[in-house]
This record gives structure tokens, sequence and C-alpha cells, in this order.
């Protein structure tokens, strides 16, 4: 049996009346399409549209999926993530050093700038991991970083020293966190010299324009050294011009508009129009092909590194029996949600990692669709079917107010009926529907992960040290699962620098994870770029990064 909540903030039946009429709306707007024959962007601007605020594109503070995206292009790391492998690689670091074990030493590269034009110093890099460590900044990264590091040691100008809590055999990915300007009184306009001598008078000048040829907006408290810089923050809309410092390739394009654009519905009709130049996973997955189909719009697609999985208190009375969590892993058709309401376009997961990972072990407990065993499973543990048409057990389900996972839930639901367990689904705005999460305040609850690039997440998301509580309320293992031997093998698989010793440290991990099924791993959907046909050369990464828009370039 399935329900749905009657009230929650906006209500399901108001969201799926405007669900219809837009739908409806889209296939018109698709009709027409034919009217839009030319693109209607500038040559020289890229027009991305975004369905979130951009908040804050300080690393520090970057909280939203859409933050840390345009952060990167503003901000670069000492390593960067961003390719195809995932593997790490130097960015604003020329080389890192090893001193021992818990010692590392940065050397960064002569030719790294900020967007001021300054260089990029050990100071600045001490800046940034101190600043992020110090409680009186308010990072949400801080409990990482207290993690990691002990403290930073300048030996330089461009030699920075490491010191780490403990050995981390994360460190290379880790140093993708961005590197910001410490702030300094060099972006003030100077004083007129008290002796106007000719040398004196040119002195003042050339550091005059060195501060005024830079725009106002690289002047703010954000300053990075990646490819573009921020010329205006607003909330519905950022726009970045090339970074004339830049050391690596020049972005191709003058300025990138990145416009918020809620509405999904507008954003797809926007594209078609031809008043936008592209948009990343932003299309619902049901309509691409849809979009595909229309002449001046092209598509783009490749794995994606984002795991969708069903969440299982694992508290529950009936849901710390595992036989339960295997019934409920076994009344799912995967396979028919993957065709119905992504198009095909994901790949069925069998853990945290995708397939392509280089610690992914897919030789683990799989859980076909098969709702006989779900039954005899449930009969096992303790939930038979009263054979009056009454449910063997019921849940509580939750999920955010987003259509397209009302719609995916409402299936898994209908799903989990079949075997008899009645579930009570409610939509929330997301952030009504994290807070509970967090809080403990659900049965079954639909989720995604952060884009898995190094298996350590497995740490994050299933330690026991990271259940949620009164003092860490953000911590990730929102199942409450607990098992000694998995945190054995996380927090190994956290010190071990041998690739080879980590390739078999998670594999375990995977086998256990497996068996115990603390979540339901659901896909890992296809990332889509959906865009302009005169816009090419954009690089799509598993992470669904934005790091592609700084070689995009327009056909003219």
């Amino acid at each position: 049996m399935l329900h749905e909540s009657t009230s929650p903030p906006g209500s399901f039946v108001a969201r799926t009346a405007a669900l219809s009429a837009a739908l409806a709306a889209i296939a018109v707007g698709l009709a027409c399409a034919s009217l839009a024959t030319e693109r209607q962007t500038p040559d020289d601007e890229l027009i991305v549209l975004v369905p979130d605020e951009i908040r804050n594109l300080d690393p520090r503070f970057a909280i939203t999926n859409y933050d840390t995206k345009v952060s990167r292009l503003v901000a670069p790391g000492l390593m960067t993530i961003d390719q195809p492998s995932l593997e790490p690689e130097p960015a604003l670091a020329e080389s890192i050093e090893e001193v021992d074990e818990v010692t590392w030493d940065v050397v960064l590269r002569e030719d790294a700038r900020f967007s001021d034009g300054s260089p990029v110093r050990a100071e600045d890099v001490a800046y940034t991991i101190e600043s992020t460590l110090d409680p009186d900044t308010g990072s949400l990264y801080r409990q990482g970083f207290l993690d990691r590091f002990e403290s930073v040691e300048v030996l330089g100008p461009q030699r920075a020293r490491l010191h780490l809590a403990q050995p981390i055999a994360t460190l290379f990915s880790d140093l993708d966190f961005g590197i910001v300007k410490e702030p300094d009184s060099r972006a003030e306009i100077p004083p007129l010299p008290t002796e106007p001598s000719a040398a004196a008078l040119a002195a003042w000048m050339q550091a005059y324009l060195d501060v005024a040829r830079v725009s106002p907006a690289a002047r703010g408290p954000v300053i990075g050294a990646g490819p573009y810089r921020v010329v205006e923050h607003r909330r519905d809309r950022v726009l970045l011009e090339k970074n004339p410092y830049y050391h690596g390739e020049p972005g191709r394009m003058e300025q990138i508009e990145l416009r918020t654009v809620e509405d999904a519905n507008a954003r797809t009709l926007m594209l078609v129009g031809g008043s936008a130049d592209l948009t990343q996973n932003t299309v619902r997955m049901d309509l691409v092909s849809q979009v595909e189909r229309q002449d001046r719009l092209e598509l783009q697609t490749g794995p994606g590194a984002v795991l969708s999985f069903l969440i299982m208190h694992n508290d529950h009375e009936a849901l710390s029996d595992v036989r339960v969590r295997r019934a409920i892993a076994h009344a799912i058709d995967r396979e028919r949600i993957i065709d119905a309401k992504y198009d095909g376009r994901a790949e069925r997961a069998t853990g945290l990692m995708p397939s392509e990972h280089w610690a992914y072990n897919g030789d683990v407990e799989r859980y076909d669709y098969d709702p006989g065993r779900a039954a005899e499973l449930l009969d096992e543990a303790g939930f038979p079917d009263p054979g009056d048409g009454s449910p063997r057990l019921s849940l509580r389900y939750r999920t955010s107010a987003n259509p397209f996972q009302v719609a995916v839930s409402r299936i898994i639901a209908s799903q989990l009926g079949e075997v008899g367990i009645d579930v009570d689904v409610r939509a929330f705005e997301f952030h009504t529907f994290l807070e509970d999460v967090k809080q403990g305040s659900f049965d079954l609850a639909s989720m995604g992960t952060a884009p898995i690039t190094e298996p350590d997440y497995s740490y994050e998301y299933f330690h026991s040290a990271r259940i949620p509580d009164e003092d860490d309320p953000d911590s990730n293992n929102r199942s409450r699962y607990r098992n000694e031997r998995v945190d054995e093998l996380a927090e190994a698989g956290r010190q071990e620098m041998d690739r080879d010793r980590r390739i078999e440290i998670y594999a375990e991990m995977q086998e256990i994870l497996a068996r115990d099924v603390p979540v339901v791993p659901l896909w890992h959907a296809d990332n889509v770029v959906v865009r302009n046909v005169d816009v090419k050369g954009y690089e799509l990464l598993p992470t669904a990064r934005f790091h592609g828009l700084a070689s995009a370039e327009k056909a003219r």
C-alpha cells in the first residue's frame, strides 16, 4: 500500500497538478522549437543554466554542489581530480615531496598567479588550511581538516610543509581543495608619496595601476588562481571573466554567465529557444530523449560518479534485521526504474563506487529483483503475510519534493507494497527533508552521495564514528550502521599508502557492506549535458564539475 502526504510544504496534489501542466507546456514548447533557428546568445559569452542559487565561491564555505563546481573555476587547489580517471594531478603545486609519513613538502609552481596578478605563495597555502581549521572561521570542512592536518609551516615563498594528524592515503585527493589568497592591504590604493620626486611618483603610479587594472570583484574577499575570476555575483547570476594571469591553458570564452533558473521547464525552453547555451544534469532524465530530437541542441553523456541509494534506518525495530533489509533490496526492480525514469541512462549499482573506479569490486552479493525471495526473507524475519490484505509491516518513506525524485520514490514504494510492505511516502522541501534524515526521523529515504572520487568516502558513509549526534549533526552515516570490521577497514584504508593494499582493503569492505545492506545501492546515473549545437569542446567529467567550461567555445 502507498500513502502520500496530504500537507507537506507545497502540497503533493498541487505539485502533481503543476507537474502535469508543466509537462504539457514543455510539449508545446518543443513542438514550436523549429521557430528558433539561430542562437540568441553572444559569441564571446557562454550562458550556463543552473537550478539552484550559487551562494558562496570561497572553497571554505562552498556548501552546495554548484558552489563547489563554480568555486574550482575561480580557486583551484594544489592538486586536481578534474580528469576522466579521477586520479589526482598537480595544479598549483609543482610537486609534493614526502619528508616522512606525516610530513609533506609542497613546492608551488613559479608561474601560478592569483587573479589580481600576485604570485601564489606558501603563506596563501598556510592561510587557506589554517583558517579552515580555525573554529572562528566557521567552515563546514573543519572536522575533515582536523582529521588530516595539524599545521602548515612556511619554509619559503614557494615551499610549504604540511604536518599531518596521521598518515593519510587520500592526501593528494584532499589537496584538490581550493586555495585562496591571504587577505592583505595590497589591494588598497596606495597613498600619494609625501615627497613628490619623479622616482617616487613613478613608483606610486605603477603601484596604482597594479591595483586599478584589477576588477573590483577580483579585489573582493575571495581571490583564486583559476582560469576565471568573478565579475559579478548576485542571487540569480554569477558572471565570470577570463583570468589574464592564469598559468594554464586560457579559457576559450571571454565570459561565462551562470544563470539560476529554478523552474525546470523554463530551463528546457530557454535551451530550445536558443537563449542559453548549456546545462548539465538539470533536464529531467525522462525528458532527455525528447529534448535530444531538437535540431539546435546536442546531447553529451558520460558515466557518473554519484550513487543514488535507498537509506534504511538500521536502528529501526524491523530494519535492524538484515533479512528485512535484504528483502527490500530484492523487492526493488531497479532495471525497470532505470528504463522507465532514466531512459536507460544509468548503471545499476552494487555499492558505493561505480564500475569504472580503480577500487571497485564487482564480486559481491547482488540483489536481483526477486519478490518471491523478498517474501521468504520477510517470513524468516517474523513478518508473515497476514492473508487478509493487511501489510506485513509499515514504514515511513521520506524524500525531497523534487518532482522527479517523488516519482521515483512512488515507484519504489509501490514495488515494496507488492511484497506486503506498507509505505507512507512524504515529500518535503530539501532542507526540511535533510534535517529529518540527520535527526533520524525516517525509516526509508532517497539519498544521493557526493561524486565518489575516493574509496575513503566509505569512512564517511559507513564508519560508526560518522553517525550524526548533537556534537556533529552533519555526519554522513545517516543509516546509523555499525560494524567493527568495517570500522577497522575504513581506518586502515585511509592510512595505507600502497595502492594494491588499498584495493584489497576496500574489496573486503565492499563484500561486507553488500552482505549487510545498510543501504540499498540503486544506480549511478549518467551525466547529461544539453548544449547548443554551436558549443564545442566541453569536457564532461564523472564528477560533473564545470572544468569543461574553460575548454568550451562557440562556432561562429
